[in-house]
């Protein structure tokens, strides 16, 4: 049994029948992720700690304990998710000696469940990019290509789903975090509605924005984690024959690498094949709203809600001195800009708040009303993971774009409009680079968009593990 290739499901039924042992498990994890340490996906990684950890596992099923659906399993958490005892630094110097007493509200549910904590992993610093080169704790490495970015912020969780080093990882997303490394990475990433899952104990960007959210090698494993978290009860698979899926060719489908473009047509055609009923129509003003809205109530809410973390785990510390220590020149002038005239008016915050993210909002449940559609599908990223170091511009078909903004551009308005979206690896470039398939559902559709996804799944080709 090759078990670094097992999937949540698959190694939670093993150990539970005997057929392998948590620390068996975990020490060939442990031996996967020392082979491949260059490929930075942690901050912080205690194999001895795992290694104790597993072996109570394996204490309390012997004992004839009663075992959660996560026994014996370890994932990596992103290192903006407080576990008590331990450091959670967001990737930034300045939390370098945050040790939370208490655990994340889902770090707690998933323990609860039997998890064991892996690691934490690697981000874009303070969860403010899309790289994953974190000048304070090194880039993180994409698993298909060394040279190139796993995608961010979450990256350091992709990178070990998508290297085999863990099963499953639990990442953070307020504008295409989760999903936009999972389709680097070749692995799945779910974006829960806004709310679905607790923000508690988690380091924070916007209050508005951000949920944590699964990522996994498939679709199921999603839904898994997704339950233990919201106690949710398992929803039907969906059925491809006769489902009606939106193509909003209008924003989402333009201007995407060219390689890209073709693979995913391709993902299309194999929808339709399906039986799916494919609908054009666009999103309208998506793309507008989103750069009106997004930005503003992100930026806005930042210095509070970080200053309202600050204070609850009590560091005399602010926002500001968080912000004088930042080790990315990227995130660094991003973040000193607030501190400024530069800074966010209010009256421009509430307007994005209350005026323009209700209109994107009411575009998409429109939207998936008038077409009569279950969910809308699109290319999470414009292009593949692009070089590490061009953190600034990327090239895409021939001219210089700017990196954050291209690579969230299709992936940020579920964001700012608080819908369910989940990236597919969907299709490998000829470079061997993983590409990803996006499916945006309804407000509150969570169920419903995981059971399409695994329709969606089923008639996509496997994604080959890396050959790192």
């Amino acid at each position: 049994m090759n078990l670094t290739a097992l999937t949540i499901s698959e190694a939670a039924a093993a150990i539970q029948r005997g057929d392998v042992t948590a620390a068996a498990y975990a020490e060939a994890l442990l031996a996967r992720a020392a082979a491949l340490t260059d490929l930075n996906a942690f901050i912080h990684h205690d194999a001895d700690a795992v290694r104790a950890a597993a072996r109570a596992a394996d204490q309390q099923r012997a004992a004839g304990s009663r075992l959660g659906p996560l026994h014996g399993v370890p994932l990596a958490l992103k290192d903006n998710l407080d576990v008590a005892g331990g450091v959670t630094t967001a990737g930034t110097p300045g939390l370098r000696t945050n040790r939370p007493t208490r655990h994340a509200a889902v770090v707690q549910r998933l323990l609860d469940a039997g998890a064991l904590v892996f690691g934490k992993a690697n981000l874009h610093e303070l969860a403010y990019g899309i790289t994953n080169n974190n000048a304070g704790f090194g880039a993180a490495r994409n698993p298909y290509d060394r040279t190139r970015i796993p995608g961010g912020s979450s990256g350091g969780v992709g990178v070990a789903v998508g290297a085999r080093m863990v099963p499953g990882g639990i990442g953070s997303d307020t504008g295409g975090s989760v999903r936009i490394p999972a389709a680097l990475c070749g692995i799945v990433g779910f974006r829960p509605s806004t709310g679905r899952w607790s923000q508690a104990g988690i380091v924070p960007i916007s209050h508005t924005r951000d949920t944590a959210g699964p990522m996994t090698r498939s679709v199921a494993d999603c839904a898994l984690l997704d339950r233990v978290v919201t106690g949710a009860a398992e929803a039907p698979a969906a059925t491809l024959k006769g489902l009606r899926l939106g193509v909003p060719r209008g924003h989402f489908w333009d201007d995407l690498d060219s390689e890209l473009a073709g693979l995913l047509e391709q993902s299309l055609r194999a929808l339709k094949d399906a039986g799916a009923v494919l609908v054009e129509g666009d999103v309208p003003d998506a793309a507008r709203l989103d750069n009106e809205a997004g930005f503003p109530i992100a930026l806005y809410e930042s210095i509070a809600d970080l200053d309202a973390y600050l204070a609850e785990h009590g560091h005399t510390m602010r926002f500001a001195d968080v912000v004088a220590q930042v080790a990315s020149p990227d995130v660094k002038g991003l973040l000193q800009s607030l501190l400024g005239d530069s800074a966010v008016p209010e009256a421009v915050y509430k307007h994005a708040l209350t005026g323009l993210r209700p209109q994107l909002q009411k575009a998409y449940s429109d939207h998936f009303q008038r077409h009569d559609v279950s969910a809308i599908v699109f290319p999470t990223t414009p292009l593949p993971a692009a070089p590490i170091g061009q953190d600034e511009t990327v090239v895409l078909n021939g001219q210089a774009v700017p990196t954050f903004f291209t690579f969230i551009r299709n992936s940020s308005p579920a964001s700012v409009a608080g819908v369910p979206g989940i990236s597919l690896p969907a299709a490998m470039t000829r470079g061997g680079l993983p590409v990803g398939l996006e499916l945006d559902g309804p407000q509150g559709a969570d169920a419903r968009l995981l059971g399409i996804a695994r329709a969606v799944e089923a008639v996509l080709p496997a994604t080959p593990a890396p050959s790192c």
